[in-house]
């Protein structure tokens, strides 16, 4: 296996074994729904084996390192390869991927969505799992620009065919259309909008490069440009912002973020999970793999915008999630302000900032995409998602009550869960930005995210308690609910046992991230 790795196949299997089982699956007769079902499950399984060794082979004391690289010929006309490698802060996301993709093939065993056609969602889970990997180890912006956009038209379509048939009244213009058409349809529209904008600045990084030498979308050699200062003024501004549209869209940052409780709560269930746990990150990745090396005196520049945003999206997305009675939409906006905490930690630019944000990314993926998990299994059960309507779930189902407990415990951040670590962390480098920066600015902006913990814990307690408490309604009593069944079990203990253990044991993630951070400050900003 070390010699699959060294030579770069390893890689490139985790990256494309997936749209080798899409290929497989398109296949199989639609008929034969066992053997799509067993196909899925195979071909995410031995990609998250292969991440498995991946992870036994990665050399922890070189984690700023990229390790395990391929760098081979695409486009030679343009100078783009198909660059890939592995580092100590894409490391834990791309374990993250493999293990969400597995765990949603698991639960979707008997947990088919309608129309029921379980072929074609496979097929286009597969292509997202290529995507999301791929993109959390392109080294070339073109590759990156492709695998980003992988993940959109397979979204778009698991919302349209997929998602809630409720009806949606579209403002102004008085018209009425299904809220899974229209949100599929806003979430494309300003996913394509944002990536327009970013493929802008990649182009400019790539002509701008041939004052330097020869024009190249390598990373790092891009990133060796920007910390050497080949990118400033005017022109590294528009840069910035450009590529700062396509990633505060993908975040989403407020206020860019009005499509994601759209599309999260007309969204099947796995796709809400898939949605939250790793496609969020793409964005955040963006800004520390691609933003901030590469246009470093920028990054430093807009910081305190970042982390006005930031801060705001916290307060707003908690004060949403107070008013939502849909536990999708609640679970949704949540999102809105823990990407929030995330962004907060980025603005700081400083190794504990960015350490708080890469671990709160894993830990969102991991809570989050259990929530969605229960939301969606509730659903299943109650036929609606309107939280006062399921009241006494710790009569009805207890073990489905305790997961949504501690999902929710972990969700606001409490200690010895994933969630305490990245806002927690977070809120610390606020106190002490990079060298440079607002100290007075940070620090108000702590203080009013520390009231978003506070509010966070509000509207989490008050979904347990129209949830989990109370006199469950007649209807239910009758209806005699199942509990958690096998197949749930076996898709949910992971994320129960991960969420615990890195909340005890938080070098998990920091064991790989803390070095490559480091370098990265470093040799950005020469320390912080």
């Amino acid at each position: 296996m070390q010699e699959l790795f060294d030579s770069g196949w390893g890689l490139s299997l985790i990256v494309f074994l997936p749209l080798v089982g899409a290929l497989v699956l398109a296949l199989i007769p639609r008929r034969f729904e066992a053997g799509i079902k067993w196909t899925a499950l195979v071909t995410t399984g031995v990609t998250l084996v292969l991440a498995g060794i991946m992870v036994s082979l990665f050399d922890f004391s070189a984690t700023q390192e990229f390790q395990f690289g391929v760098d081979v010929e695409w486009i030679e006309t343009i100078n783009a390869n198909f660059h890939i490698a592995v580092d100590g802060i894409s490391l834990p996301l791309v374990v993250l991927s493999t293990l969400i993709m597995f765990l949603s093939v698991i639960y979707s065993w008997d947990h088919w969505p309608e129309p029921h056609n379980p072929k074609l969602l496979m097929v286009l889970a597969m292509v997202l799992a290529t995507g999301m990997v791929g993109t959390f180890l392109a080294l070339d912006l073109i590759l990156f620009f492709v695998f980003f956009e992988v993940v959109l038209l397979p979204m778009y379509f698991m919302i349209g065919i997929w998602g809630d048939t409720g009806i949606r009244k579209v403002p102004v213009v008085n018209w009425e259309i299904e809220m899974r058409l229209y949100a599929s349809i806003k979430f494309f529209l300003f996913t394509l909008a944002g990536s327009a904008f970013m493929l802008l600045g990649f182009l400019a990084l790539y002509f701008a490069s041939g004052d330097h030498g020869e024009r190249t979308f390598d990373i790092l050699e891009l990133t060796a440009l920007g910390t050497a200062g080949a990118f400033v003024g005017t022109f590294a501004f528009w840069v910035f912002a450009a590529i700062f549209a396509g990633f505060a869209v993908k975040v989403p940052m407020w206020p860019l973020h009005t499509w994601l409780p759209d599309a999260h709560t007309a969204a099947p269930t796995i796709g809400s999970v898939i949605l939250a746990a790793v496609l969020l990150k793409l964005g955040t990745y963006g800004f520390i793999r691609i933003a901030i090396p590469i246009l470093p005196d920028e990054a430093r520049n807009w910081a305190w915008f970042i982390g006005v945003l930031a801060v705001i999206g916290i307060i707003y997305g908690s004060l949403a999630c107070l008013a939502q009675t849909d536990v999708k939409r609640l679970i949704a906006y949540s999102s809105v302000g823990h990407m929030g905490f995330i962004m907060l930690g980025v603005a700081t630019l400083t190794t504990i900032g960015i350490n708080a944000a890469i671990i709160g990314m894993v830990a969102h993926g991991l809570i989050t995409g259990l929530l969605f998990f229960l939301a969606g299994s509730m659903a299943h059960r109650y036929h609606t998602r309107e939280m006062p309507r399921m009241g006494g779930q710790m009569t009805l189902m207890p073990q489905m009550g305790v997961l949504l407990g501690l999902a929710a415990m972990a969700s606001l951040g409490l200690p010895a869960l994933a969630g305490f670590w990245g806002e927690f962390m977070s809120l610390l480098a606020s106190f002490n930005p990079l060298p440079g920066l607002s100290n007075s600015l940070f620090r108000t902006l702590m203080v009013i995210a520390s009231v978003g913990t506070v509010l966070t814990a509000g509207y989490m307690l008050w979904m347990l308690r129209s949830i989990n408490f109370g006199k469950p309604s007649g209807e239910w009593v009758s209806a005699q609910l199942k509990d958690v069944g096998t197949y749930e079990w076996i898709a949910w203990a992971p994320l129960v046992i991960l969420i615990i253990a890195i909340g005890l044991y938080p070098k998990i993630v920091f064991g790989a991230t803390n070095d490559a951070v480091i370098n990265l400050v470093a040799s950005a900003f020469g320390g912080g």
